[in-house]
């Protein structure tokens, strides 16, 4: 799993960085479906839309929002089906993090497999 995660700007994004943004995911998205990788991959709505669960003391904690308070949050994410951690890191490359006029991140996490019961 890709997980995107990208800066939060106060100033809305232009549609031609908006368009500019997209057409480099469509590249990855048309580039891993051609190599047969593709697996998924979805655009998360704002952080300011999430709502986060937390228990305390055995009763729900709800908040609004992301719980980290970081700058970077998560935007949104690719499954690839990768031979090995190298091929991940050359699809990683590819993937547009800048959103809003900021720079992000891709990390790289390989998805466990539940052994069935």
């Amino acid at each position: 799993m890709f997980l995107i995660f990208s800066r939060e700007h106060p100033l809305e994004v232009t549609t031609e960085e908006f368009e500019q943004l997209r057409a480099g995911h469509r590249v990855v998205h048309d580039e891993t479906k051609k190599s047969g990788i593709f697996e998924r991959a979805e655009l998360l709505k704002a952080p300011r839309t999430a709502t986060t669960l937390r228990m305390d003391n055995d009763k729900p904690l709800i908040l609004d929002g992301p719980f980290a308070e970081t700058k970077e949050q998560l935007a949104g994410y690719y499954i690839l089906d990768c031979k090995d951690l190298d091929e991940a890191i050359e699809w990683a490359k590819k993937i547009p993090t800048a959103c809003k006029r900021g720079e992000g991140c891709v990390e790289i996490r390989p998805l466990a497999e539940i052994p069935p019961r």
